[in-house]
């Protein structure tokens, strides 16, 4: 498995907000929220996010926007406008003074919510999915600027996901999950690929035929007990071409590398409940929950019981 797809192969999204936002002309909503990672394809519209600084970015229908982190911002037919409603830190939706909530008042038909109920009347509309914490990883987040659009006219996944946003059939819910995971990983490899987007090292040192390996290995294997000479060795290079030829492309020692990513993923398969301390610990190849709790501890400053009981609250 490649950088990227072993990247995305761990928790994915399991209870991401996900609606269809159907607006009619002036319309502007105040985006407030914490979430690590939103997903946006218009569909219908031109709209304009911008930022508080001023920053402002087109996104035009066939766009998937990308939106990492927690800046606040504005998404409109015209950023002057005012706002119909504000989305505050917790996912609420408030009228623009913040004390009434406009949540239902919005809300029309399964998962569509805006302020126009009949679809032939909409100026804009847009499928909107919005991960949450631990469902995505630092390291991906880390990938990405804090706005990304990514031209994807015609593509069978929005269309798949705006037919299905609007049914209520029985796993519904779980094929949204999927779609949102196909639409994230299809734009971030696009923007990647075509360098809209720098890509990160580590998706850089991908296409290395020695550096390349090695990450395939330690990926696919991450709870081996690899040693740098064990990983060269694999690769068929020296210990001394592995060492430094990793550390030129990735940035980072082997080891390091493989003991950050163990502590990603274990923080992913933290937020499962259903697994053990002494499960993750072996899954991730620590030698026991003990060895796990103490590296996790000097990583993040918390310990895996700590950090669970925060992530899962």
């Amino acid at each position: 498995m490649d950088a990227l797809g072993s990247l995305l192969n761990g928790p994915r999204a399991q209870t991401p907000m996900m609606l269809r936002m159907v607006m009619t002309s002036p319309w502007s909503v105040r985006i407030e929220d914490t979430a690590p990672l939103t997903v946006v394809a218009v569909t219908r519209g031109t709209s304009t996010l911008r930022y508080d600084d001023g920053t402002r970015h087109r996104v035009d229908p066939g766009d998937v926007a990308l939106i990492r982190g927690t800046h606040p911002y504005t998404i409109a037919d015209d950023p002057d406008h005012e706002w119909v409603a504000r989305i505050d830190a917790h996912g609420d939706c408030y009228d623009p003074t913040g004390t009434h909530s406009v949540a239902e008042d919005m809300c029309f038909g399964v998962r569509s919510w805006g302020n126009c109920a009949e679809e032939r009347d909409a100026d804009a509309i847009m499928l909107i999915g919005t991960y949450s914490s631990g469902e995505v990883s630092q390291r991906l987040l880390d990938a990405l600027d804090r706005f990304t659009v990514v031209p994807m006219h015609d593509h069978p996944l929005v269309s798949l996901m705006d037919t299905e946003i609007v049914r209520d059939s029985p796993a519904q819910e779980a094929v949204l999950n999927r779609l949102l995971d196909l639409l994230l990983i299809t734009g971030l490899r696009q923007s990647m690929e075509s360098g809209q987007v720098r890509a990160a090292q580590w998706y850089r040192a991908h296409s290395d035929p020695v550096v390349g390996q090695a990450l395939r290995l330690l990926h696919n294997g991450i709870d081996r007990p690899w040693t740098v000479g064990s990983l060269a060795a694999a690769a068929g290079v020296s210990r001394a071409v592995m060492a430094r030829r990793f550390t030129d492309l990735v940035g980072e020692p082997p080891m390091t590398y493989l003991a950050n990513w163990r502590l990603s993923v274990a923080a992913d398969l933290l937020t499962d409940r259903g697994q053990s301390l002494a499960v993750i610990a072996h899954r991730v190849g620590y030698s026991s929950p003990f060895a796990f709790s103490a590296a996790f501890k000097r990583h993040r400053g918390i310990s895996p019981a700590a950090f669970r009981a925060q992530t899962t609250a």
